[in-house]
C-alpha cells in the first residue's frame, strides 16, 4: 500500500496548507481512532508552535468521533510523549510537531501503545480509513501535567545527584518543546547553564537556533569556557553537540563514541550499533575494530528503531542527531543522548574533543541533481554501471549511495573512498552517468 500523506516522520507541511490544517487533522484523528479500534485513551503532546493548540483540538475531535478519549499533555518533547504512552494505559500517542522545520510548518506523528513509531504499513492502513468528511464531536479534552514531571524525574535518574556540579554547559533548546525540561534536569544535577533559544513565543521555534543552527551554541561555548554545548531541535528528539573547543560533532561521532565505550565496558546490547545508509563508513570500521558489529537501515529513525528491536540492539541512530537508546526510552531523545555523552565523559575523564577521535571518517562527497522525472534506478543503466564499477574499484575502502529524495525531484549522490582525489573523481563520474539516464534540470 502506498502512502500519500505520511513521510519519513509523520505528516508535515505548512499550517493552513492543503494537508496540515484543522480539517485534515480531524480526518486523520478519526482515521487513526478507527484503526486503533475505537476505544481507549490517547495522549497528545505538542511543541511550541502557535498552530499547535488548534491542531491538538482538531485531532482530539476526530479521535472523539471514533470513540476514543483524548488527553492533552501540553507542550512536551516528543520522547516524553512516547514514554508517557508506554508507561500508561493509553492505546495511542500523538505529537503535534514539525520537528526542525520553520515555525510556519506543523505536523502530526503517532506512537503505538509501546511508545514506538508506526510502520509504513500501519500508516498506509490509517490513510485508507480517512473519511471525506470527519464526524466532529465536541468531546472533552482532558489535561494531564504528570507526564512532564515523570519525564524529568526519569531523566535525572540517569546521572548521580550533584554529578554536574562545576560543569558549565551551553544549552540551546531551539525555542521549542525542551525549553522547560532539559534545563530543569541539567540544573537539578548541578550544572551551570548558559542558555540559548529558551524563550518560545509561538513564532520563533528553530529560528536561527537549535540543532539546525549550531553556530550560536559553538560561539557561546568558546566565549564562556563551557565543557560542551547541547542543541536540540524543536521537538527534542535529537541533539547536536559541540566540544569544548567550539567544534560541532555530528551524529556519527556521537554514536561511535557511545558504541565504542559501551563495547569496552560490556554495556552495548548484542555488541551492535544500528545506523542508516547515510552514516559514514568510518563508523563501521571503528565499531568493528572495537569488537562490535554495525547494521544499516534506510534513512529514518523509525527504521533504526525497528531493526534495533528485531536484533536485540540497544543503541542506534542517524548522522542528523537522532539517537535511540533502550535504556533511555523507545524513541529518539535529545536530552537522553546528552546524558549518555556526559556519562562517558565522566567515566573516562576525557573531554569531548578527545572522545570524538575514535571516529576517523572516510573522505566523502555528497550532492544532489534536480531531475524532471524519478525513473526507477534499475532502468538507469549508465548510472548502475558506474556505481558497480566504482564499488568494484574501491572494494571495502569505499561505498556509493544513490537514491531519489523522498520530498523533492532530486537524485541524491554520495560517495566515500580512501582519499579526496578518488572521491572527487568518483563523484564526477556519478554525476555524468546520471546525466546520461535522466534529464537534469
Amino acid at each position: 500500500m502506498k502512502r500519500h500523506y505520511f513521510g519519513t516522520d509523520g505528516v508535515r507541511g505548512p499550517y493552513g496548507g492543503p494537508v496540515i490544517n484543522d480539517f485534515f487533522a480531524a480526518r486523520l484523528g478519526q482515521a487513526a481512532g478507527k484503526w486503533i479500534g475505537g476505544a481507549g485513551r490517547v495522549l497528545i503532546g505538542r511543541d511550541t508552535r502557535e498552530s499547535g493548540e488548534a491542531l491538538t483540538q482538531a485531532v482530539a475531535a476526530g479521535l472523539s468521533a471514533a470513540g476514543l478519549q483524548a488527553t492533552s499533555l501540553g507542550v512536551l518533547p516528543t520522547p516524553a510523549v512516547a514514554c508517557a504512552v508506554r508507561d500508561s494505559d493509553a492505546v495511542l500517542g500523538v505529537v503535534i510537531t514539525a520537528s526542525h522545520n520553520p515555525s510556519g510548518d506543523n505536523g502530526i506523528k503517532f506512537f503505538s501503545a509501546n511508545g514506538t513509531k508506526f510502520s509504513d504499513i500501519d500508516e498506509a492502513q490509517i490513510e485508507a480509513l480517512l473519511p471525506d468528511q470527519p464526524q466532529l464531536n465536541e468531546g472533552t479534552l482532558g489535561e494531564d501535567a504528570s507526564a512532564r514531571i515523570n519525564y524529568i524525574r526519569a531523566m535525572q535518574a540517569h546521572l548521580p545527584q550533584g554529578s554536574l556540579v562545576g560543569w558549565r554547559i551551553v544549552l540551546d533548546t531551539a525555542n521549542g518543546a525542551t525549553a522547560e525540561t532539559s534545563s530543569v534536569v541539567l540544573e537539578a544535577l548541578g550544572a551551570e547553564l548558559v542558555r540559548v533559544g529558551d524563550a518560545p513565543d509561538g513564532k520563533n521555534i528553530n529560528a536561527s537556533v537549535g540543532s539546525e543552527h549550531p553556530e550560536k551554541m559553538a560561539e557561546r561555548v568558546l566565549a564562556t569556557g563551557a565543557k560542551l554545548g547541547i542543541a536540540h531541535d524543536g521537538d527534542g528528539d535529537r541533539c547536536v553537540f559541540c566540544d569544548e573547543l567550539g567544534e560541532v560533532l555530528d551524529g556519527d561521532e556521537v554514536l561511535t563514541l557511545l558504541a565504542v565505550d559501551g563495547i569496552a565496558h560490556d554495556d552495548l546490547p548484542a555488541a551492535t550499533l544500528v545506523i542508516t545508509v547515510q552514516s559514514n563508513l568510518g563508523v563501521d570500521t571503528a565499531v568493528k575494530a572495537a569488537g562490535g558489529r554495525v547494521l544499516r537501515t534506510d534513512v529514518g529513525d523509525r527504521y533504526v528503531g525497528e531493526r534495533m528491536r528485531a536484533e536485540g540492539a540497544g543503541l542506534g541512530g542517524e548522522s542528523s542527531g537522532h539517537l535511540i537508546c533502550d535504556k533511555i526510552g523507545p524513541t529518539g531523545d535529545g536530552l537522553g543522548a546528552a546524558l549518555l555523552v556526559i556519562q562517558v565523559m565522566q567515566r573516562t575523564g576525557k573531554p569531548l574533543s578527545e572522545l570524538r577521535r575514535c571516529l576517523k571518517k572516510f573522505p566523502q562527497k555528497t550532492g544532489a541533481v534536480r531531475v524532471d522525472e524519478k525513473r526507477p534506478l534499475a532502468d538507469c543503466t549508465a548510472l548502475a554501471g558506474e556505481i558497480s564499477a566504482l564499488e568494484s574499484e574501491m572494494g571495502e575502502s569505499g561505498r556509493v549511495l544513490v537514491r531519489f529524495s523522498g520530498t523533492e525531484a532530486k537524485l541524491r549522490l554520495l560517495i566515500e573512498g580512501p582519499d579526496d582525489q578518488t572521491v572527487a573523481a568518483g563523484y564526477r563520474r556519478l554525476e555524468a552517468a546520471a546525466g546520461l539516464d535522466l534529464k537534469i534540470v
